[in-house]
């Protein structure tokens, strides 16, 4: 039986990014998932979580609840929305009677797209190959160390065939977005995401994989701005290459 997998595909990647939510789509349903998108999904809530307006996460968090709970998986490509969902839904809910056992369904069946591939799925990744050789390097996400996701993105990286890739240095560090952060410190936060690029910069590749999309959006912004060039891609983006998918269109 095929797994009924529910795709969360976060504010972000919608409005910028749309093509991530078609290709994670499309790859979950190459290895025998059924997907659906839930058309009543909102925002997790975390922007108003990590600015204290507690009542108005907890109603979009219920919203998301209730959406969601009927699904074997819930799949995201954000580590940072799931990281929501997993950590924070419990702390607002694990004392409530009425939503506490939802909470627990939905955080327990909720996977960054990487960890889910890895975790649940057990894929074999070994035989595809890109079209041309290209070069990479990774950005570790915060919230995708605060998931258990170590180097399972870099392990998948190394199994495609036309894949070389190089370490950076402060390969772990922040790149400065934090949501909210960015807009409310933007001094602290343009140095932190400047010292990323420079880090970027120096191992001289061809693409950054970051697979969240606040964080691309930092790093690639201002990766223009200085004239790095990386492409800076979501590792969906390069499954589906090395699986001639088209993204284009569902």
């Amino acid at each position: 039986m095929p797994h009924k997998v529910a795709l969360f595909v976060t504010c972000l990647t919608d409005q910028y990014y749309p093509h991530v939510g078609v290709a994670v789509t499309k790859i979950l349903e190459r290895f025998d998932c059924q997907v659906e998108f839930p058309p009543d999904q909102t925002c997790c809530g975390q922007p108003f979580f990590n600015n204290g307006f507690q009542k108005e996460a907890g109603d979009l968090a219920k919203r998301w609840i209730k959406t969601f709970e009927p699904y074997d998986y819930i799949v995201t490509p954000s580590g940072s929305c799931a990281a929501m969902v997993r950590e924070q839904y419990h702390e607002m809910f694990h004392h409530d009677p009425a939503w506490g056992p939802g909470m627990e369904k939905v955080r327990g069946k909720t996977f960054e797209f990487v960890e889910f591939l890895v975790k649940v799925l057990k894929v074999d990744l070994s035989g595809l190959s890109l079209p041309e050789p290209q070069s990479f390097t990774f950005h570790y996400t915060c919230h995708g160390r605060g998931l258990g996701l170590k180097d399972e993105p870099v392990q998948i990286l190394n199994k495609i065939d036309n894949t070389s890739f190089v370490p950076m240095e402060k390969a772990e560090q922040c790149c400065g977005f934090g949501g909210t952060f960015a807009i409310k410190y933007p001094a602290i936060s343009e140095a932190i995401v400047d010292d990323k690029i420079k880090c970027i910069a120096a191992t001289n590749t061809q693409t950054t994989i970051c697979n969240d999309a606040g964080c691309s959006m930092n790093i690639s912004g201002m990766c223009h701005r200085h004239g790095v060039k990386t492409n800076v891609k979501h590792i969906a983006e390069v499954l589906a290459e090395a699986m001639a998918i088209d993204v284009g269109t569902l």
